[in-house]
């Protein structure tokens, strides 16, 4: 039950960090949208290229701090998991509800089937999120989590 309130936990991080992002207009998030769409977004004046790189730093230490501070302290000092596999496993279930939520809630409702994420001038390269990104998000999200995880769950092991 703790594993699952975490996981929403850090859902709630997620969204937050795309709601402030998007908060002026899904324009600012364009670093998610893929290069076509990054391309006519700085043709239209809704963003510079200077703007989308500060945008990928705030936009990836919001994503990823957390991710590698947040979720490890959840597990380390709440759940007081101290063995490689106890480690893992809690890693890898927490950061597959987040991606979960992402792929599901985020990328297939939010951006596919809402107008928030809309930008102006760039309907015609619709779905903003493709197929083949699609797939790889989901192996990202199914393969990747537990790489990751292993990585947190060995350093935390070697550091006692």
């Amino acid at each position: 039950m703790l594993i699952l309130l975490e996981g929403i936990v850090m859902c709630f991080c997620l969204l937050i960090v795309c709601v402030i992002g998007i908060s002026k207009g899904p324009a600012g998030l364009v670093v998610f949208y893929e290069d076509d769409v990054k391309k006519r977004v700085v043709e239209l004046g809704l963003t510079s290229e200077e703007r989308i790189k500060r945008n990928t730093a705030l936009a990836s230490a919001a994503l990823f701090i957390p991710m590698l501070v947040f979720v490890p302290a959840m597990v380390y000092f709440i759940n007081g998991a101290r063995e490689f596999w106890d480690i893992f496993w809690q890693i890898t279930a927490i950061l597959w509800i987040q991606g979960l939520f992402d792929r599901i809630f985020i990328d297939w409702y939010w951006v596919g089937h809402t107008k928030a994420w809309l930008i102006e001038g760039t309907e015609d390269l619709m779905p903003y999120i493709p197929t083949k990104t699609r797939i790889g998000k989901w192996f990202s999200t199914i393969v990747g989590m537990p790489i990751i995880a292993a990585v947190i769950s060995g350093v935390m092991g070697f550091l006692g």
